[in-house]
């Protein structure tokens, strides 16, 4: 038999010589599932009480007083609407024992919930000593591509660590090294632009958000495939935001570790693309910055230049997300990709209307964005389409310059730091950008609080019929 603890968390089990039987019964399902079962089993259960609610655990012994299996309540319809990652969820109930799933999930639930299994696997464990917990482990189910759900984990898990890590050990260079580690793993190339070498490079929005920091400011470029259509992820690579000199309160800077969360969410994407080794040609663009605050850090209505040509107004140095994102745009627009997208941690706003657990996306693709909304309802990866609504536009027209990076009343904030980018992207037929929270505020099903990936599943789903891959 295998060890258990010889299993890694994000994978299967896949040769044991004895496993125990892990029933996933719904609550409508419940009574004919246990008439079906032994009569020692269904009394035992009934001593318990079970009823199948979601993610009620049930252990039935056998006569000899081993386990004889294991029993996961879904819950109705209504529960399974609500939730997500039963199956997931109960795996730290369970004793570290080798399962056998059985279940009457179609395939693309029983896919969501071994994803939900492998999720549930995941443990951010570099600051502390306690002795990692073994888990129960899961022979793979049939009828999934294991390959694929583990590969998803495994993106999934690099994401979460990337967030989960605090900016003293996760500045522009540290990230930087994280992004060269995936370049070496997929024999991908990576070039670095750092620090007075930007402006050179007429990346001056970079430069400007980060030159106040110790930490030097970079444009971290990755490219992978030599064949396909062109596919180039963005990410807002801010490893720690102050807010400038327009400083934030303490509070609000509790959680600033995680402004890198765009950066973190598509390189777990570029992982997972380039691990199913997709037909693409795949650039991944994250500007690396820290936003400090020195002497020479940008002011607020200072009009700093832009790659693209545009003059933007600072009126906010908090809102420096967008800027950095603007020279990466412009640059990746360049190249005119079949396809683009951009993930950024990048307003409050967002969270307002949607609260954290579903990222709104802008684009002026409908084929896009139908496909992103079915996919992110088949992955569990909730999405939401907000308008780039064109009467907004003079919002973001200072007058003074051509662009104003925080248009002041504070209304329809996400929607105009998308306008914000759309500026900057022209020749891209397919641009989406995500303003995601990257953060989980409290335990769920397959979540631990603290950094997770949004939206990365959903596009992972999406994007091979847009390219027609």
């Amino acid at each position: 038999m295998t060890d258990p603890d010889m299993l890694s968390p994000l994978a299967f089990a896949r040769a044991v010589a004895h496993t125990i039987p892990l029933h996933l019964v719904s609550t409508e399902h419940f009574p004919e599932w246990k008439a079906a079962q032994p009569a020692s089993a269904g009394a035992w259960l009934d001593a318990l009480g079970f009823a199948a609610r979601p993610g009620e655990v049930a252990l039935v012994p056998a006569a000899d007083g081993t386990l004889a299996l294991a029993v996961i309540g879904h819950g109705t319809a209504q529960d399974r609407a609500r939730g997500r990652f039963t199956l997931g969820g109960a795996r730290t109930t369970l004793p570290a024992q080798v399962f056998a799933l059985h279940h009457a999930l179609s395939t693309p639930e029983l896919a969501q919930e071994a994803l939900g299994w492998c999720l549930a696997g995941y443990r951010y464990d570099r600051f502390h000593k306690r002795p990692a917990r073994t888990l129960a482990g899961l022979i793979a189910p049939e009828g999934i591509d294991t390959a694929e759900t583990e590969a998803i984990a495994a993106g999934e898990a690099l994401t979460r660590d990337l967030i989960n890590t605090p900016a003293s050990h996760m500045g522009p260079d540290e990230l930087e090294a994280e992004m060269r580690a995936l370049s070496e793993a997929h024999g991908a190339s990576l070039q670095v632009t750092t620090g007075e070498a930007l402006l050179a490079a007429n990346l001056p929005l970079i430069h400007a958000v980060g030159r106040a920091s110790a930490r030097t400011p970079r444009l971290l470029d990755l490219r992978w495939g030599g064949t396909g259509p062109r596919l180039t992820l963005v990410g807002k690579g801010v490893c720690f935001d102050t807010g400038g000199l327009n400083l934030k309160p303490g509070a609000s800077m509790a959680l600033m570790k995680k402004d890198m969360g765009g950066a973190a969410t598509v390189m777990g994407l570029a992982q997972m693309i380039m691990a199913r080794d997709w037909p693409v040609r795949l650039r991944v663009l994250v500007p690396a910055v820290e936003n400090a605050v020195s002497g020479n850090a940008m002011r607020p209505g200072d009009i700093l230049p832009s790659r693209k040509g545009l003059s933007v107004e600072v009126n906010n140095t908090d809102s420096e997300g967008r800027l950095v994102l603007a020279d990466a745009l412009t640059l990746a627009d360049e190249e005119s990709p079949e396809a683009m997208v951009c993930m950024a941690t990048l307003t409050g706003a967002a969270r307002v209307a949607l609260g954290p657990d579903v990222p709104p996306f802008f684009t002026r693709d409908h084929v896009l964005s139908e496909a992103l909304c079915r996919a992110a309802g088949d992955v569990q990866d909730p999405l939401w389409p907000l308008p780039l609504h064109p009467a907004y536009e003079e919002l973001i027209e200072p007058g003074i310059a051509d662009l104003d990076n925080a248009p002041s009343g504070g209304m329809a904030g996400a929607i105009t730091a998308a306008l914000f980018l759309h500026r900057f992207v022209e020749a891209t037929p397919r641009f989406v950008h995500l303003d995601i929270y990257g953060h989980q505020p409290k335990p769920a099903p397959a979540r631990p609080k603290g950094g997770v990936g949004q939206g990365a599943r959903a596009l992972f789903a999406a994007l091979p019929a847009l390219l027609s891959l």
